[in-house]
């Protein structure tokens, strides 16, 4: 029934594309985001590369609506004209990418586009892709304190308690960024000495350190280990503020990851430590 699936979701989105539809759906994310409490089903058509598939996406579209009871929301990067006008036929709201920016810039550069499918996939050759791949095994292979060898090589170690954030930044500046980064818990045994662990000390200039508060992390580690001392207030509460001492003792910067989002932080570390 529309009116029950009405409680699950506002309204169907569709990322529509000629390639694997992954623009349509970063960009549309990043669209959607700003609408808070918003609830959508989300569909993505990849490869509507010929007039047959793409009046399958219409009657699919259509449909959708009809179930709905409400016009789905169609985002596309289709390049092919043909193409583009079938799906533009659906009775949804359509938001054309690739003509969005590429008829203006057209027009400023003085130069007709190509409208070639796929050029997004010939990044894949260059030698920007070759780093994030490079950036991603880094990352990986130094996670959680894992390997010592090659720290020289990082573009940032970040510290902090276990579950605040280390990793999740770490492969996010590396996919995104093609930043190293390397990344190592502060345990109890580091409040005890005093001291970071002893290989960091050399590489001080690259370290940033990821703090949370108490109850948030409490939260995240009693899902990871439910009644667990790991878990409890009280061992956040010591951790935290260990943790927050030795980084202001050891003149490193940090930040608390508590109501930021990936992207915000990693932003951050970015213009703090002039990596972009």
């Amino acid at each position: 029934m529309p009116e029950a699936r009405h409680r699950h979701a506002d309204r169907t989105v569709f990322f529509v594309s000629d390639g694997t539809g992954i623009t349509a759906e970063t960009f549309g994310h990043s669209v959607l985001s700003q609408f808070e409490g918003l609830k959508v089903r989300q569909v993505r058509l990849p490869f509507i590369d010929n007039p047959e598939k793409a009046d399958d996406a219409v009657t699919r579209i259509n449909h959708q609506g009809l179930i709905d009871g409400r016009r789905p929301i169609v985002f596309s990067t289709l390049v092919n004209p043909e193409i583009n006008e079938i799906v533009r036929t659906a009775q949804a709201l359509f938001l054309d990418l690739i003509a969005t920016f590429v008829g203006p810039l057209e027009t400023e550069f003085g130069v007709k586009s190509t409208h070639t499918i796929g050029r997004f996939h010939a990044v894949a050759e260059s030698d920007r892709y070759k780093q994030r791949i490079e950036a991603i095994h880094y990352s990986m292979a130094h996670d959680d304190g894992q390997m010592h060898k090659d720290l020289e090589l990082a573009d940032v170690i970040f510290v902090g308690v276990s579950r605040s954030g280390k990793t999740p930044t770490s492969l996010y500046l590396a996919v995104q960024h093609g930043i190293k980064a390397a990344n190592y818990p502060l345990i109890p045994d580091d409040f005890e000495r005093g001291r970071l662990p002893d290989v960091l000390y050399r590489y001080k200039d690259k370290m940033f350190g990821l703090t949370i508060s108490p109850e948030r992390l409490a939260e995240v580690r009693h899902e990871r280990r439910p009644g667990s001392r790991y878990a409890s207030l009280e061992t956040c509460r010591m951790e935290v503020n260990e943790a927050e001492a030795m980084m202001k003792r050891e003149g490193i910067p940090w930040l608390s990851t508590t109501t930021r989002s990936i992207e915000e932080i990693a932003t951050t570390v970015l213009t703090l430590l002039d990596l972009e």
